[in-house]
């Protein structure tokens, strides 16, 4: 998470923050410690591309730019392409406007659906505080979108605590809101297998103090398996060893890899049913601790989360292979430029997305990724 995070404690805010690279609190008496927004301008840095590996020179061109589509955001997660006609479109979720914006071709914003993180009305439970640069916002808004099978829409509406999809008919179903009656905490990021089964993290991120929320009904965090209406928890946040945060699968469904907290990711075997088995550390470092995507190759593509934005890239065997490295321009007002999700997109899946707190970026690739939905 680099020096964002450097010195931060590990409270309620910090669980919420810790993938995006926000403010946090003091764990012993609650009090602000240095958060995203206090001290100097970051410095300026222009964009750049680290090549750690030669294998890098076979997924990027040396003279790739990273192209900006919008700067004008609160705090951008969530992107996913949607197939339209031949052209498509890019969606991008917003933490603090509770929306899910649409970006055209032409880069032309509007807005694509409201209320989509939060549907209620007790906002003094709702949202995480945070900064996004020198604002304090409160993020209520869907972390996460998908596409299923089908081309609907899903996505994460982390304050209401459920997994959504967007109906042909305009209409909103629950795919997943409660187990056993206790409400899931808040997902935060979801991936949809090959045959139409779903995985989803749910941290705390979703209730306003965390653990210690009182709308808080089940223990602890983990991740999720929903498959016919039915779901279940495959892995809890304990095993598994950090916040769960980012997932990703690999070609073939073979493998899921999540974020374990700051700078650790890890993978597992998926099992016929849905189960996880056979967890091992397959990465450490620089550029994890928020989303992830994996090439048609098995290269794995991570967001740091924290700013400046750094968009890790691996091999299939968790190399470093080398980083993308967003600019920053220093200036007040401050811009939050950070790296908290990731998406593949356009009709050739050879373009990479990036949601960057208040910005948007993309940038070509040679190789191309998994672009969710029918052909």
């Amino acid at each position: 998470m680099h020096n964002t995070l450097t010195g931060l404690f590990c409270s309620m805010t910090f669980m919420a923050n810790a993938a995006l690279g926000l403010g946090a609190q003091s764990a012993t008496n609650g009090a602000a410690a240095s958060a995203r927004g206090d001290g100097p301008a970051p410095s300026p840095q222009p964009f750049s591309i680290t090549r750690t590996d030669p294998a890098l020179d076979t997924i990027i061109a040396r003279n790739s730019r990273a192209e900006l589509l919008s700067d004008r955001f609160g705090i951008t997660e969530g992107p996913v392409w949607m197939r339209s006609g031949g052209k498509g479109f890019l969606l991008v979720s917003d933490l603090t406007a509770n929306v899910i914006y649409k970006i055209a071709a032409d880069k032309k914003v509007s807005v694509f659906l409201d209320q989509a993180g939060y549907s209620g009305d007790d906002i003094a439970n709702a949202g995480t505080q945070s900064r996004s640069g020198r604002m304090h916002v409160l993020m209520i808004g869907p972390s996460c979108t998908g596409i299923d099978l089908e081309g609907r829409l899903l996505w994460c509406a982390g304050n209401d605590g459920a997994i959504m999809r967007l109906e042909k008919d305009g209409t909103r179903t629950v795919l997943a809101g409660k187990f056993n009656g206790k409400r899931f905490n808040g997902p935060n990021d979801l991936v949809v297998t090959h045959d139409g089964g779903l995985f989803f993290t749910d941290p705390d991120f979703g209730l306003r103090y965390g653990a210690k929320s009182p709308l808080k009904q089940l223990e602890s965090s983990g991740v999720w398996y929903v498959k016919n209406g039915r779901s279940r928890k495959v892995l809890d946040a304990a095993e598994l060893g950090g916040i769960p945060d980012g997932i990703a699968l690999s070609p073939g469904d073979h493998f899921l890899y999540l974020t374990a907290g700051p700078g650790r990711m890890k993978r597992y075997a998926i099992d016929a049913d849905g189960s996880l088995s056979a967890g091992m550390l397959f990465a450490e470092g620089v550029g994890i601790g928020d989303g992830i995507k994996v090439d048609l190759r098995g290269n794995v593509y991570s967001g740091s989360g924290a700013g400046p934005g750094v968009v890790r890239i691996g091999a299939p065997d968790g190399r470093l292979l080398g980083t993308i490295n967003l600019p920053v321009d220093g200036n007040e007002p401050k811009k939050q430029i950070c790296a908290s999700n990731l998406a593949f997109g356009d009709s050739d899946g050879k373009t990479l997305y990036i949601t960057a707190c208040q910005a948007v970026y993309k940038i070509r690739l040679l190789l191309a990724g998994p672009v969710p939905g029918p052909t």
